[in-house]
């Protein structure tokens, strides 16, 4: 008896544990019963809240369907633009549910990656035809940030027909006729190629990086460096013919210099040889027997430098005259 109380107690508390569910703050449930899913009055799938919810136990399973913002990198591809020049374009888009019934029918079950699929192809095809509409100069600039408003409202609300969209337009209008098909929805007031009628909304649309593919980008390098080497050269000519004017005038200017100089040079030269001859001839026109003594001991100390010197000369010359009679320097008065 006590052994069957214990078994009835577990077993209650299993069927209670399998009929209980929570549904987590960051997501929605749907129930699936035998592997179909609960649908209300309008055939509509039942969401469930987050929060504590029940279920028939063994029978009816729960899917959770994230309602967090999404992240979607869109690998980097070639757009062209109105001046048909390639630019490599590296951009990303988030994303969440906001009507998830919608969102589980027009994805075959709440599949994220068909709904990716649909996401990625419509924002690419979009964007590709924003691109073509702008310029380099465009899109680098303000309009950049008025491009990525475009193709998100694009996105949200959907477009007039457009050859560039028409492939994803046609895939996501399929899959919104699909959630009409099978429930009891009235059409939303949307265009059919618009996210929102899959249930989805496109919270931004950021653009990372835009660079020129990799064979524009070499060829554009090789330009500038080819450019600015051309503008070193012509600075490095224009600085040696600069150069080559500052020192002729600097030589010119040297010459010029030490020219004046010895010019200079040569008149203070000349009036001190000038002043010092004077000087000496209003002396020895002070004294000229004086002079004639002074002028022939020079002439002795000349000519009798050396031992070995001979002289040839008559006694009677005047050359002789002061050794001769060296104390009668003039004559008496």
């Amino acid at each position: 008896m006590r052994k069957s109380l214990i078994f009835i107690v577990i077993a209650v508390l299993a069927v209670a544990y399998a009929s209980i569910f929570i549904v987590p703050q960051t997501d929605r449930g749907i129930v699936l019963r035998f592997g179909k899913v609960l649908r209300d009055s309008e055939n509509k799938p039942i969401i469930y809240e987050p929060g504590l919810h029940f279920k028939v136990p063994f029978i009816e399973t729960v899917k959770m369907l994230d309602a967090r913002i999404q992240t979607l990198e869109i690998q980097a591809d070639r757009y062209l633009t109105s001046e048909n020049k390639d630019l490599m374009v590296d951009s990303y888009l988030k994303w969440r549910v906001t009507d998830f019934s919608r969102y589980y029918v027009a994805t075959g079950g709440g599949n994220p990656f068909q709904a990716e699929t649909l996401l990625k192809r419509k924002f690419s095809d979009r964007l590709r035809s924003e691109f073509g509409r702008l310029s380099v100069k465009d899109i680098i600039t303000d309009s950049r940030g008025r491009l990525t408003v475009d193709v998100r409202d694009a996105l949200n609300k959907g477009t007039a027909t457009d050859e560039a969209t028409k492939d994803a337009d046609a895939a996501i209008a399929d899959a919104a006729a699909r959630v009409e098909q099978e429930t009891n929805l009235k059409p939303l007031v949307v265009n059919a190629n618009s996210m929102a009628a899959l249930g989805i909304e496109v919270v931004d649309v950021r653009i990372k990086r835009i660079e020129l593919p990799n064979e524009v980008s070499e060829a554009i390098y090789a330009r500038m460096r080819a450019e600015r080497e051309a503008v070193a050269r012509q600075h490095r000519s224009q600085g040696q013919e600069e150069a080559t004017k500052i020192r002729a005038v600097a030589d010119k200017t040297v010459t010029e210099t030490l020219a004046e100089s010895e010019r200079t040079a040569l008149t203070l030269r000349g009036e001190g040889d000038a002043m010092a001859t004077k000087l000496f001839a209003d002396a020895f026109n002070q004294d000229p027997e004086f002079y004639a003594f002074i002028r022939s001991l020079r002439a002795y100390e000349q000519s009798f430098k050396s031992g070995d010197d001979v002289m040839v000369l008559s006694p009677d010359t005047d050359f002789f005259r002061f050794m001769k009679a060296p104390t009668k320097l003039r004559a008496p008065d």
